[in-house]
C-alpha cells in the first residue's frame, strides 16, 4: 500500500511488539511512520484494525502510521529507516534492504544482541553488509513496547558517531511522555543490550527458586560488572554502562514480569523444559540464543564472565539451576572492582 509522501518521514521495518510501539511514538510525536510487515495477512489485520491486536492490542494507531507489507513501498522516498527485528533477522532483511536504500538514506535500530555465528554487534552487521558512509544509529534502553504504546513516561538512549544524527532522531521520537537522550558510544549501548537479556534469564532462575531479594540484586551487580567489562573489551566506554542503556535497561529487564527473558527463566527453574518455557511464552526469547553468542565473543575476547557462563550452562548443557548461584557464591575473594 503506497502511503501518502506528506506521511512518508520514517519507514519502521517489524511489526512486532517494539516496532509497533516505536512506530506509534513517532506518530504520535508528530513524524509520520510506515509500519512494515512481511505477512500480508497481518498487514490486512493492522490496516482493518488500527491497532497490533497479536502483539499490542491496547495501543490504537495514529492517524500518521500507515501499515504496508511492501517493503519497496515501505522505503520509497522516506529520509530514514529504522529496523526492529530479532537480531537473527538482521542481516537478512538488511540483505534486502541494501538495493533499496540510497546512499544518502539514513538508518537506525533496534535490534539487540550478538549475531549469532559471527559474534558480530549490530553495527558490524550492518557496516559489512551496506560498506561504509553511511549515516547509522541504534536505539537502546529500559522500554518495555506495552507502557510506550501506552503512552507512560519512558527514557531510552540513541546512540551515533555523528551527534547532527542521534540528536534529531531524540527530537523525533521525544513528547511530553517520551524523552531520549543521545549518545556516541554505539559499541557500549549495543553491548548493554545484547548482555541484559541473558542476565535477566539468571535474575528468573534465582527469583523461580526462591532464592531473594539479596541474590537477585547480587546478580544484577556482578552482572552489570561484567557486561562492562566486555564492552570496555570492546572498545565502549565505561560510564555507557552506568546510564540508560546499561544499568537502566538491566535492572527493568531483571525485575519485571513483562521481560520475556525474565518469565523464561521464572518458567526453567519451577521445573518447565526449554522447549515448554519457550512454547509457554510464545514469542521470540532473545536471551537464550544471545546466551550461546555471548559465550563465544566472551572466549573470544578472553574476558571472565561466570554468571553469564552459569547461565549458558543452566540452558545448554543441562546443568541444575541452582549451581548459577552457587557458582556466584563460590568465587574466590577479591576486591569488587578487580
Amino acid at each position: 500500500m503506497q502511503t501518502p509522501a506528506n506521511l512518508a518521514d520514517i519507514a519502521v521495518l517489524g511489526a512486532g511488539s517494539w516496532g509497533t510501539a516505536l512506530a506509534i511514538q513517532l506518530a504520535r510525536a508528530g513524524r509520520g511512520a510506515r509500519l512494515w510487515a512481511r505477512n500480508p495477512a497481518h498487514v490486512e489485520a493492522l490496516v482493518r484494525e488500527r491497532c497490533n491486536r497479536r502483539y499490542l492490542p491496547e495501543a490504537p494507531f495514529p492517524d500518521g502510521l500507515q501499515p504496508t507489507a511492501s517493503l519497496q513501498a515501505a522505503v520509497d522516498g522516506v529520509a530514514d529507516v529504522l529496523l526492529a527485528v530479532p537480531s537473527d533477522a538482521f542481516r537478512q532483511l538488511l540483505t534486502q534492504l541494501k538495493p533499496l536504500l540510497p546512499a544518502a538514506m539514513r538508518l537506525c535500530w533496534a535490534t539487540k544482541g550478538f549475531e549469532l555465528d559471527s559474534g558480530k554487534l549490530p553495527n558490524e552487521v550492518a557496516h559489512e553488509v551496506l560498506g561504509p558512509g553511511r549515516s547509522v544509529a541504534v536505539l537502546s534502553g529500559p522500554t518495555f513496547a506495552r507502557e510506550v504504546g501506552a503512552g507512560l513516561p519512558t527514557a531510552m538512549t540513541i546512540a551515533s558517531s555523528e551527534v547532527d544524527y542521534a540528536e534529531r532522531l531524540a527530537r523525533d521520537l521525544s513528547s511530553s511522555s517520551f524523552r531520549a537522550y543521545t549518545s556516541t558510544d554505539i559499541t557500549g549501548v549495543e553491548v548493554g543490550g545484547a548482555v541484559k537479556n541473558v542476565l535477566a534469564i539468571g535474575a528468573g532462575l534465582c527469583d523461580g527458586l526462591g532464592f531473594g531479594a539479596n541474590t537477585r540484586v547480587a546478580l544484577i551487580t556482578r552482572g552489570l560488572t561484567e557486561m562492562t567489562r566486555l564492552g570496555v573489551a570492546l572498545g565502549a566506554r565505561r560510564e555507557t554502562f552506568m546510564g540508560l542503556a546499561g544499568l537502566g535497561d538491566l535492572v527493568l529487564t531483571c525485575t519485571d514480569d513483562h521481560s520475556r527473558n525474565r518469565r523464561f527463566g521464572l518458567a526453567l527453574a519451577r521445573g518447565a523444559s526449554v522447549e515448554q518455557a519457550l512454547a509457554d511464552i510464545g514469542q521470540i526469547v532473545e536471551g537464550y540464543h544471545a546466551a550461546r553468542a555471548l559465550r563465544r565473543v566472551a572466549l573470544r575476547e578472553r574476558v571472565v564472565m561466570p554468571i553469564a557462563e552459569g547461565i549458558h550452562g543452566v540452558l545448554y548443557e543441562r546443568l541444575p539451576a541452582d549451581q548459577l548461584v552457587r557458582g556466584m557464591m563460590m568465587r574466590p575473594i577479591k576486591p569488587e572492582f578487580d
